[in-house]
């Protein structure tokens, strides 16, 4: 994993350079103002801050629609250059006027970062450590703007601070930032996989993840393409084909559902169970909890119940099925005529049609399975299609038949203790013909007692069997992007799993925006989005020095003989560095506690700072007693802030959104998280000047309040979970709210 953790941290410049720029004009305004005599006039002084944030506005409003369409990393390639010039241009600033169109390009770049970055990230990171990885860019921010801090405090110490210099000086490390977009950065293997780019795809996967089989998570990646049908929760009793019976009778032909596996002499096959799978009775039935509460969405419970029942191990190492591998090829390592991909060779006699959707290297017209004939002995076979006399079978280069059988991994674990698989079942119609068909399943193994598991014995000769084993699992189940009846109408010869290339998008698919799930998840995206920005971080971070100002922090540290200016400049660096090993810790939470219980938990500590700081501003004290009050209060803030409110609305709306349209409802929230930005910070200044600091920080304490009731009623905990599987949820949970 150490691929990704590296280029997570590569990407993360984009957003140092945000934090250097947020705290130098943090700064920088306390010499503007006086240079262009802007003390009386605070409304061209909120609109010098504000004016990146309106080109981040600006920015935001295409920037979705374009990374879907252009990929991401030429987004933060862009974003890289508007930095650069925007540095330039800050350096030079002859008046007010080219000063606010340096600030309005350098809000292009920072809303590119912004926006892009967590989507980025959460494209490449594996579902175990997506959080941690997510709440760097938090971290390289908050290392950004200490960076910033303590070179405005050492220039505030000259006798003549040069406010362009320090404006200015953005410039050089956005040439680092360039350079590692350029040079560094793969492109995202989901985006990837939408254009049908697979070998490219593979490519990035194998060097992100440090190995060869990546073959489980491309089936993931493909599978997500086709969110957004019809999605239910069914539970399963799952165990060997001969051997899965009633404990008093065994199970009728018709009840027993085929999964799709590759181990040769072995057919896995499920019983479908009611009444038993925590989640199957909250899809039906919903939670005592949302019963108790009606308020409550019952999408967090349905999460919620997901996170009760995670293994111990939540990785790709998956507990639930040790023997059930890849139905894809990772023979790559063996034989370069069978990999899955669009480097395959066409297997002799078979002769597949063009679909005319693939790029000009045919990406998209490789099988993803092999097609075989009939009655390869030896072999799990998937029952054939009613129409055709061929069928399905899968290729036996399986992961877990590449080592000892203690050491068998399965490659089809897909993190959070989920299993990707396919089902095939069959069904006698009215007119009495048997009727199938394949669906896709992810698999979740559910620990209820009772549930029996077998144990490897030893045979002779050496050999190792695995006796009979049942599992309890529930599952998402919906249609396959790798089957549909077009491709098989496509594809008459036999059931061909390719690569769907009416998904291979060209640009977002806008009709996926008004599926109920994405619906849903825009409500919790843009709801997040809109209380974190009304909460008062952002106009804070900007004018910490005039809140500090206000708050009389110069009395602390008379005695060093700094004026005030450079006293909240000092505080304000201070503050930024105690930030830092706040999200430290919040990174060590983000995967563990979750982002639910991270956001319920700290935002309490937030409404009690702010309490105080109102309460210190009102009531009469010593000058002192009041300064190291107000100042704790807002160090208290700013760190409670970065380890919940801070990264976690940027995290959740990378998460929550289906590949198809990610990049524009990342973009809708993104909207509505500048202008909330924009309304904040240019009120700010206005505010203090007529409210004062009591009114100021009492109104953001009441938004506080208003966001944990919010948080507890409505926004789901995703930890772990693959974004697939995420937004299947959605899907899930819009229909079960539909019901309420």
């Amino acid at each position: 994993m150490r691929g990704v953790v590296l280029v997570a941290i590569a990407a993360t410049i984009g957003n140092l350079l945000q934090g250097w720029d947020n705290a130098t004009i943090a700064g920088a305004v306390l010499y503007v103002k006086k240079e262009f005599k802007l003390e009386s006039e605070p409304f061209v002084e909120g609109l010098i801050v504000a004016m990146s944030l309106i080109g981040a506005t600006v920015i935001t409003t295409c920037s979705g629609p374009i990374s879907d369409w252009l990929g991401r990393r030429p987004m933060l390639i862009i974003s890289s250059v508007l930095y650069f010039i925007s540095g330039l241009i800050m350096l030079w600033s002859p008046n007010v006027y080219v000063l606010l169109f340096a600030r309005l390009i350098d809000g292009f770049g920072i809303g590119l970062a912004v926006t892009l970055i967590p989507l980025y990230i959460s494209e490449t990171a594996p579902s175990d450590i997506r959080g941690l990885l997510n709440t760097l860019p938090q971290f390289s921010g908050s290392g950004g703007m200490f960076l910033s801090y303590c070179m405005v405090f050492g220039m505030s110490l000259m006798e003549n601070p040069n406010w362009r210099v320090m404006l200015g000086v953005l410039f050089i490390p956005s040439i680092l930032y360039f350079f590692l977009t350029i040079f560094y950065l793969p492109e995202s293997p989901r985006w990837l996989v939408s254009k049908g780019r697979m070998l490219e795809a593979k490519q990035v996967l194998q060097r992100l993840r440090g190995r060869e089989d990546v073959s489980g998570e491309m089936a993931l990646l493909v599978e997500g393409l086709g969110v957004g049908g019809e999605t239910s929760i069914e539970e399963y009793i799952i165990g060997p084909a001969n051997d899965l019976t009633d404990d008093h009778e065994p199970v009728a032909e018709k009840d027993k559902i085929t999964l799709y596996g590759p181990e040769e002499g072995l057919s896995w096959v499920a019983r479908p169970v009611t009444g038993q799978s925590t989640l199957g009775s909250i899809s039906r039935h919903g939670s005592m909890e949302s019963r108790t509460m009606s308020f409550m969405d019952p999408m967090v419970t349905l999460f919620g119940s997901v996170h009760e029942k995670l293994p111990e191990m939540g990785s790709m190492r998956s507990t639930l099925f040790p023997n059930f591998g890849s139905m894809f090829s990772t023979a790559d390592q063996h034989n370069k005529n069978e990999q899955w991909d669009e480097e395959g060779l066409l297997r002799e006699g078979e002769d597949y049609p063009s679909d005319g959707g693939g790029d000009s290297d045919g990406n998209l017209q490789s099988p993803l399975l092999s097609r075989q004939t009939t009655g390869m002995e030896g072999k799990d076979t998937i029952p054939p299609h009613p129409s055709h006399g061929s069928t399905l079978s899968m290729r036996r280069h399986s992961s877990l038949m590449q080592g000892n059988a203690g050491e068998a991994v399965s490659s089809m674990g897909i993190g959070g203790g989920w299993q990707l698989a396919w089902k095939w079942s069959e069904r006698e119609g009215e007119d009495g013909k048997k009727e199938g068909g394949f669906k896709r399943i992810y698999l979740h193994q559910e620990g209820v007692p009772g549930s029996r598991r077998g144990s490897l014995v030893s045979l002779p000769g050496g050999d190792v069997s695995e006796e009979s084993e049942f599992i309890q699992a529930a599952a998402l189940v919906s249609q396959p992007a790798l089957y549909s009846k077009e491709l098989l109408e496509q594809h008459p010869i036999g059931p061909a799993m390719v690569h769907p290339s009416e998904n291979a998008m060209k640009g977002p698919r806008w009709m996926d925006l008004f599926e109920p799930g994405v619906k849903h998840a825009l409500m919790v995206g843009i709801g997040i989005q809109i209380l974190e920005q009304f909460a008062g971080i952002n106009g804070v971070l900007y004018y910490t020095p005039q809140i500090l100002e206000q708050a009389g922090v110069e009395v602390l540290l008379a005695n060093l003989g700094i004026g005030s200016d450079s006293a909240s400049i000092l505080i304000s660096a201070v503050t930024t560095l105690l930030m830092l090993p706040c999200i430290a810790v919040a990174m060590r939470l983000m995967d563990v506690s979750g982002r639910r219980r991270l956001l319920l938990t700290t935002i309490p500590v937030l409404i009690l700072a702010l309490v105080i700081l109102v309460v210190s501003s009102v009531l009469t004290m010593n000058s002192v007693v009041q300064a190291a009050i107000s100042t704790t209060s807002v160090v208290v803030y700013f760190c409670t802030f970065v380890m919940g409110f801070g990264p976690i609305p940027n995290i959740l709306c990378s998460e929550i959104f289906p590949t198809s349209v990610r990049g524009v409802c990342i973009a809708i929230c993104a909207l509505t998280m500048w202008i909330g930005d924009i309304i904040v910070t240019y009120t700010l200044p206005v505010m203090l000047n007529s409210i004062g600091l009591a009114g100021v920080f009492g109104i953001y304490a009441v938004v506080c309040v208003i966001s944990w009731v919010f948080v507890f009623l409505k926004v789901p905990e995703t930890k772990g979970m693959p974004l697939e599987v995420i937004t299947e949820f959605f899907a899930v949970g819009a229909k079960q709210s539909s019901r309420n």
